[in-house]
């Protein structure tokens, strides 16, 4: 088994979900993403691309054009890996813990409740 990867800023995450959300993108791409949410100049982004290179999170190859860089995990799997380990050192290991401190932090929409008992209940059909 490989060694874990290093984990990811908020900075990084930010750059991951661009990457993860086009499935594949140039500097280009994730500095106008970016951009277009605060002032970020784009020598930044390319050095954080590359940081993220180097440390495994994606990958990049050149099309002659431009560097197009992919993640070599998936969200899915990263975010669990996140969760789990904050469920762990935040909550003491509470799922239950971390489901209240977003509700009562930030809430959830009706839309969102109704998805969450959705999930709650193909949850515990798997269960039984």
């Amino acid at each position: 088994m490989s060694d874990p990867l290093p984990e990811l800023s908020e900075a990084q995450m930010e750059i991951m979900g661009v990457v993860w959300d086009r499935g594949e993108a140039t500097v280009a791409d994730v500095w106008k993403v970016l951009s277009s949410r605060r002032r970020v100049a784009r020598s930044t982004v390319v050095t954080m691309l590359t940081r993220l290179q180097e440390k495994g999170w994606l990958s990049c190859d050149d099309d002659g054009h431009a560097f197009r860089y992919r993640a070599t995990q998936p969200r899915a799997t990263t975010l669990n890996t996140i969760v789990s380990k904050l469920v762990d050192t935040a909550f003491g290991g509470s799922a239950e813990n971390l489901v209240m401190a977003l509700l009562h932090g930030r809430g959830v929409s009706k839309a969102e409740a109704a998805e969450i008992r959705r999930m709650i209940d193909r949850a515990e059909g798997r269960k039984s």
